[in-house]
C-alpha cells in the first residue's frame, strides 16, 4: 500500500510568485475607407464581439483556476517557516520536523502493517498536544488516518482492490478525524490577509491539505451520486461523517473545486486541472459550447 505524505522541505530556492496572467483587452483597429471626390461609397461596418476587460477576466476566470486576481501569492523564502502567531520557535520547528520525519518513515513501505499506521497517529496525536499549533502534524496525521480507511475498507470488503469508502458507517469516526484534522491545518497554515506573503513551508501544507480535502470531497460526492443513481441499499447516504451527510453530490463537488482552487493557488498543479474540471461554471459553459458545435455540425 502507497500512500504520499505531505512532505517536509526544508529550504527552497523558489522566489517566484505563482502565476497570474493579467488580462489584457483588445483595442479596435479599423481600417480607414477613403472616398474618391465626386464618388458615394457606402461604408460598411462589421459586426465585432466586443468583450470588456472585466468580461474578459470573468470567462478567463471560469476555464483558468489561476487566473482569478485573488489568486495571486507569493512565496517569500526569507520568512520564517510558521507564521510568528502560531508561536513555535525556529529551534522547535527544526525538533519537530525531525520527529515527523521519523515517524513518515515508518509509513513509507510498500506494505505497512496496521498496527505501524496507529501507533504512528499516536505519535502524531503527542505532538499535536505537545505544539497544538503545529500545522504539519495535523496535515500529516490526516494522511496516517486516510491510510487506515483503506485497510479497514479491505477488511470490511476482504477484497484489497476495493475503493474504500467514505459515507460507511464504520468509517464515520475515523474520517470525521480525518476532515477535522485537515481543516485544523489549513486554519493555522492559512495567512491572516488573503494579500500576505506566505512562506515555502506555509505554502507545502496549504496546497497538499487543500488537494487532500478536495480529493476526499470530490470522492464522496462520486459515492454518494452512485448510490443514488443505482438505489444502492448497501449504502446508505445517511451515514458518515456530519460534513458528509447534510450535502448533496453537487454541493460537495462545489466544495471539491473550491478546495482544488486553492490547493493550485498554493501550488499543487494536479488541483489546478481539477479545479477547472470540478468548477460548476466551466462545466456549464463546457456543455454550452459543446451543444452549439454540434448542432452547427449537424446543418
Amino acid at each position: 500500500m502507497t500512500s504520499q505524505f505531505q512532505e517536509i522541505h526544508w529550504t527552497t530556492t523558489d522566489t517566484t510568485p505563482i502565476r497570474n496572467p493579467a488580462t489584457t483587452e483588445t483595442q479596435d483597429h479599423r481600417p480607414s475607407h477613403r472616398q474618391n471626390k465626386g464618388t458615394k461609397m457606402a461604408e460598411v461596418h462589421l459586426s465585432r464581439p466586443s468583450l470588456t476587460t472585466n468580461d474578459s477576466a470573468v470567462l478567463q476566470a471560469l476555464f483558468d483556476a489561476e487566473s482569478s486576481p485573488s489568486g495571486a501569492v507569493t512565496v517569500d523564502v526569507s520568512l520564517p517557516p510558521l507564521p510568528t502567531h502560531l508561536n513555535i520557535s525556529l529551534e522547535d520547528y527544526e525538533t519537530l520536523k525531525s520527529r515527523e520525519i521519523f515517524i513518515v518513515k515508518t509509513l513509507q513501505p510498500d506494505s505497512v502493517a496496521q498496527e505501524i499506521v496507529e501507533s504512528a497517529i499516536k505519535d502524531f496525536d503527542t505532538i499535536i498536544a505537545e505544539y497544538p499549533t503545529y500545522p504539519s502534524a495535523y496535515a500529516n496525521r490526516a494522511q496516517a488516518l486516510r491510510m487506515l480507511v483503506d485497510m479497514n475498507s479491505s477488511d470490511d470488503t476482504h477484497d484489497t482492490t476495493t475503493s474504500p469508502s467514505l459515507i460507511n458507517h464504520n468509517h464515520t469516526e475515523t474520517v470525521s478525524r480525518l476532515f477535522a484534522d485537515l481543516g485544523q491545518a489549513i486554519s493555522l497554515a492559512t495567512p491572516r490577509s488573503p494579500a500576505d506573503p506566505v512562506s515555502a513551508a506555509q505554502a507545502r501544507i496549504l496546497a497538499d491539505s487543500h488537494t487532500h480535502r478536495g480529493y476526499l470531497l470530490l470522492k464522496a460526492a462520486k459515492e454518494k451520486k452512485s448510490a443514488l443513481e443505482a438505489s444502492d441499499r448497501e449504502v446508505d447516504i445517511s451515514n458518515g461523517p456530519d460534513k458528509l451527510r447534510a450535502m448533496d453530490p453537487d454541493q460537495l463537488e462545489e466544495m471539491a473545486s473550491r478546495d482544488f482552487f486553492y490547493g493550485g493557488r498554493y501550488g499543487n498543479q494536479v488541483a489546478q486541472q481539477l479545479a477547472v474540471q470540478t468548477n460548476p461554471y466551466a462545466k456549464m459553459c463546457g456543455a454550452i459550447v459543446k451543444e452549439a458545435m454540434r448542432k452547427e455540425l449537424e446543418v
